[in-house]
Parts: C-alpha cells; sequence; structure tokens
C-alpha cells in the first residue's frame, strides 16, 4: 500500500533547513486523478515548492502510482506515502521533510462496504500530516451519507488518540462548514455537504483541538476551493469550500499565510478542486491570501443560481 521514493541530499538538507529553523509549507490538492492531472502537477511542484504535500482523489493503485511518479517526485526529493486503488478514491502525502511512521486507513473505520483508500498519515518533520478524501454522502439519508459520518468519527477518534497539538488533518472533507462557504446556501437546500449533521461530525473532529486555519486567518472574506466543471461555475465564482487545513494547536500558532491558489484551476486541463497553501513561520510569497489571484465576478445575489445538477 506503500509506495517510498528515496530521499534525495537536497530534500535531506531542505528538511533540516526548513524544520529547524523556520519556513515550512504545506498544501493540499484534491488532482481528480494524479494522471490526468501530472502535466499541471509537477510545474506546480517547481512553482510553489511545497515541503509536504497531501493529495487527494489519485485514482491510481500503489504499484501505478510509483511507475508513473517515483522517478519525477524523487528527482524533486520527495518521498511517498500512497495508498490508492484504481479509478476510484486514492490518497498519498508527498514530503520532503521526513516520513516515518506510515499508516494506511482508519483504525476499525468503516467501509463501503469494504474499507477504501480515503485516509493516509505519516510524521513528517515532527508533525504528524493526515491526508484525508471524506466520503461523498450522495445524497442525504442514504447508506453513502451514514457511512460518511461514521467515517468522520472514526477519523475523530484516531486524531484523538494520538497527539492533536502537533497534527494536521488536510484535505479534501466533502462538507462546506458553514453557510459562507458556499456561494448560495438556497443553492444547497436538500443536497449534501451542508446538513446539520455533516458539519456537527465536522465540529466534533475539530474539538479534539484542531483549528480552520484559512477561515481563522480569513474570517468574513469570499473563500471557495471546489468550482464544478460545468455550467461556468469557476468563471463565475460560484464554488464552495471543502478543501480544509485543520491543525493543532502548536501548528496552528506558526501559520504565517493560508491562501487558496486559485491560479491552479485556470487554465487547460485542471482539477475542479484548487490546493490549499499554508506556510508555517515565514510566508515567502507575503500573507497574499485568501484566494491568489482574487476572481473578478462578484457574487450572485441569492437565489439567482442554481446547481448544475438541480432540476
Amino acid at each position: 500500500m506503500i509506495a517510498s521514493a528515496l530521499p534525495t541530499v537536497a530534500g535531506s538538507v531542505l528538511a533540516t533547513v526548513a524544520y529547524g529553523k523556520g519556513r515550512v509549507r504545506i498544501a493540499t490538492w484534491n488532482v481528480n486523478s494524479v494522471k490526468q492531472r501530472l502535466p499541471r502537477l509537477l510545474p506546480w511542484l517547481d512553482e510553489r515548492r511545497p515541503d509536504v504535500v497531501c493529495l487527494q482523489e489519485t485514482k491510481l493503485a500503489d504499484d501505478a502510482f510509483a511507475q508513473l511518479l517515483a522517478e519525477e517526485l524523487g528527482a524533486r526529493g520527495y518521498e511517498v506515502a500512497a495508498h490508492g486503488e484504481a479509478t476510484w478514491n486514492g490518497v498519498a502525502i508527498l514530503s520532503r521533510a521526513g516520513l516515518d511512521d506510515v499508516a494506511v486507513g482508519l483504525p476499525g473505520g468503516p467501509g463501503f462496504p469494504h474499507p477504501e483508500a480515503r485516509a493516509v498519515s505519516a510524521t513528517c518533520g515532527g508533525l504528524r500530516f493526515v491526508s484525508v478524501y471524506v466520503p461523498n454522502g450522495r445524497t442525504p439519508d442514504s447508506d453513502h451519507y451514514r457511512y460518511k459520518l461514521a467515517w468522520l468519527a472514526a477519523l475523530r477518534d484516531m486524531v484523538a488518540a494520538g497527539d492533536p497539538t502537533s497534527t494536521v488533518v488536510l484535505g479534501d472533507v466533502n462538507i462546506a462548514p458553514a453557510d459562507e462557504d458556499v456561494f448560495d446556501p438556497e443553492a444547497y437546500v436538500g443536497q449534501t455537504h451542508v446538513t446539520a449533521p455533516e458539519r456537527e461530525a465536522l465540529a466534533a473532529l475539530q474539538s479534539v483541538g484542531l483549528h480552520d486555519v484559512v477561515r481563522d486567518r480569513w474570517p468574513d472574506k469570499r473563500v471557495f476551493t471546489y468550482w464544478d466543471y460545468r455550467a461556468g461555475m469557476f468563471h463565475q465564482d460560484l464554488g464552495m469550500r471543502i478543501d480544509l487545513v485543520l491543525t493543532g494547536d502548536a501548528v496552528a500558532a506558526r501559520v504565517a499565510a493560508a491562501w487558496v491558489d486559485r491560479q491552479a484551476r485556470k487554465g487547460k486541463g485542471p482539477s475542479d478542486h484548487a490546493p490549499v497553501i499554508v506556510d508555517l513561520d515565514d510566508a515567502p510569497d507575503g500573507d497574499i491570501g485568501p484566494v491568489v489571484p482574487p476572481p473578478s465576478a462578484p457574487a450572485a445575489r441569492r437565489g439567482a443560481k442554481k446547481l448544475p445538477q438541480a432540476p
């Protein structure tokens, strides 16, 4: 279940400098097929130079992931922990800051009907990273919705059993934490991602001591991380914030910048999600968030737009 690329000398030096004395850049990105997104992912790594990257929806079995990416990532100094399956799901952690105590899945976690490749954890530079791809839930009160709630409860129990203060849970949680995290709450009535039980499950996860660092840093700003491919939703900035970085106290105190890399959602062949980037101790690009570059479209009037799949 684990693919590992040997660290280069450059990667080892970076780990010592970044984690020993200051700046660390962490990121999460639902790439919606790492194979399809490869022409975007590698240049993005070179441009943004994150130290630890959590990927979701890789959609590759571990052997295929290693065959596709091990050489490219190794040349960039990344070690890799991947937990995937062909066609669906899949998560990974790429680290230039060490990669220890790798674990896949959630202890005692539910399946649908069998456990899926939705979580991988590792210790990188003294911090515990958990890359998560939370089940979608499909429709409220469906079997998949109940599976989603049970999966979130298992994630909460796992984080609580460790050391939450030095933990970073990041990824596609498939929940907009509040009405402010969708372009129009009225458009989502009767949909998943916004229901009270989902938000309560997310709040229970955060209650173990995790901070939503993007929202904490930008409490009053319009911030989205996902825009449907259809109906020009991205160009109209009709999105939702479902990709989160949740950190314990010790990590939250170090946050120097937290922002959504909207540039990576633009252009040819993007994922429908944008990466979320958090800089610890120092912000090499300045405190430039919350969304870079900012959208040009104004917020839609409530009730003016429907979701593409809505009748």
